[in-house]
């Protein structure tokens, strides 16, 4: 699902990527819920992000990782 944020999620905490760097212009940034994981595009922090259940994380990580 992708949502804009609203105002009751200021207080997330987002981590970049530690993939993230000078010379890598595409950073994504996630923050937790205690029912989902967040992503965001790190250059449009005020922009859409995708909201992911704990369950479709856990499935996504491993092709993440390339493991």
């Amino acid at each position: 699902m992708i949502r804009k944020p609203n105002g009751n999620e200021t207080s997330l905490e987002w981590i970049k990527s530690s993939y993230s760097g000078a010379d890598t212009p595409s950073c994504l940034e996630v923050a937790t819920t205690p029912a989902t994981i967040l992503i965001r595009d790190s250059k449009n922090p005020e922009g859409p992000h995708l909201a992911l259940t704990l369950t479709a994380w856990a499935t996504f990580l491993p092709y993440a990782s390339g493991r």
